[in-house]
């Protein structure tokens, strides 16, 4: 299992500490665990590719190490211990030989990444509010993340600048009965090749947010189905995004004009991680129950490859490599 671990083409954390690395190609999967049997304290709740492409993942585990998982060699090659705040992990990047981590209660802190077992103390330390479901990276410009939960705005930091988010989202205006609209944002994307951010909400809505305008309020929003959206991607162009709630329903929503694409079935339980390739139509799922799911999402739409992986599956990093059928036959 070892030897072929580069040419998986998803790899799956578990609530059971388990990272899964899946070959659609020969439908197998194989169990990577740090230590012994795998515990529900090391569950796994956030994943990210480390420096170098996609030679190194890190795995976030409940109990606050950060795993260093290599591909190549298909072995665990140490972990950090990233203490600090409440709860698990709700994100992981790295960035100039950094590590970012940031946990539910809304502590973010930057780690120097060389030195992997002493716990020294974190480089940064930002404090983004309360009830956080999502921090992500902004692929183009590294050094900017975007965070928001439940209760707690869409704000955007640069951490190589002042402790104060260079950009904070407005909530939307009053509904029609005049009652405060709550916020919570589940999910957020940034959108490639300009300043625009994507968020998913628990209350079924999808925005689109524009630093670069004058308003701090949504410039887009739509709404899909009446349940959480818990988890969304963006399609390789862009242009639209997929979203996926509690109730194991995904959609595509278009970011123009907001209008619902179209649908994709088959899963059963609440959606936890969904990743588009970059360049493929293809879209990878996981969720609570258990199975991880290929789509194509582009003509024709539908189910490609469909894997049980025995336990509840948290988050998944789809490889993003072109050539998904070459791989060196084991003589």
């Amino acid at each position: 299992a070892a030897a072929g671990a580069r040419w998986n083409h998803v790899w799956v954390g578990t609530e059971t500490g388990i990272l899964k690395g899946v070959n659609l190609q020969r439908k197998q999967a194989a169990n990577f665990t740090a230590a012994g049997q795998p515990r529900r304290e090391e569950a796994v709740s956030a994943l990210c590719w480390g420096a170098g492409g996609e030679t190194q993942i890190l795995v976030g585990c409940a109990d606050r190490t950060v795993r260093y998982f290599s591909t190549e060699e298909g072995r665990f090659q140490g972990q950090k211990h990233c203490p600090g705040g409440e709860g698990t992990f709700r994100g992981l990047a790295q960035v100039d030989g950094t590590l970012i981590t940031c946990v539910e209660s809304g502590i973010v802190r930057v780690w120097r990444d060389n030195d992997k077992e002493a716990s020294s103390d974190p480089l940064l330390e930002l404090s983004v509010g309360p009830g956080v479901c999502r921090m992500r990276q902004d692929p183009a410009h590294p050094h900017l993340i975007a965070t928001g939960g439940k209760e707690n705005a869409l704000k955007v930091w640069d951490l190589q600048g002042s402790e104060e988010p260079v950009f904070r989202a407005k909530n939307v205006r009053n509904d029609w009965l005049d009652l405060r609209v709550p916020i919570w944002d589940q999910d957020i994307q940034f959108l490639p090749e300009s300043q625009k951010l994507v968020t998913c909400t628990g209350y079924h809505q999808v925005r689109v947010y524009d630093p670069a305008s004058p308003q701090r309020r949504p410039v887009l929003e739509a709404t899909y189905g009446e349940y959480p959206l818990t988890a969304m991607t963006l399609t390789p162009g862009a242009n639209s995004v997929i979203v996926g709630n509690t109730h194991g329903q995904l959609a595509e929503i278009d970011l123009r004009q907001g209008r619902l694409l179209g649908c994709l079935k088959g899963l059963a339980g609440s959606v936890r991680g969904l990743q588009c390739h970059p360049s493929k139509p293809l879209l990878a799922s996981c969720g609570l129950d258990r199975v991880l799911r290929v789509h194509r999402i582009r003509n024709p739409r539908g189910l490609e490859h469909k894997v049980y992986l025995k336990s509840q599956l948290n988050c998944l990093l789809l490889s993003g490599r072109d050539n998904w059928e070459d791989e060196p036959q084991e003589p």
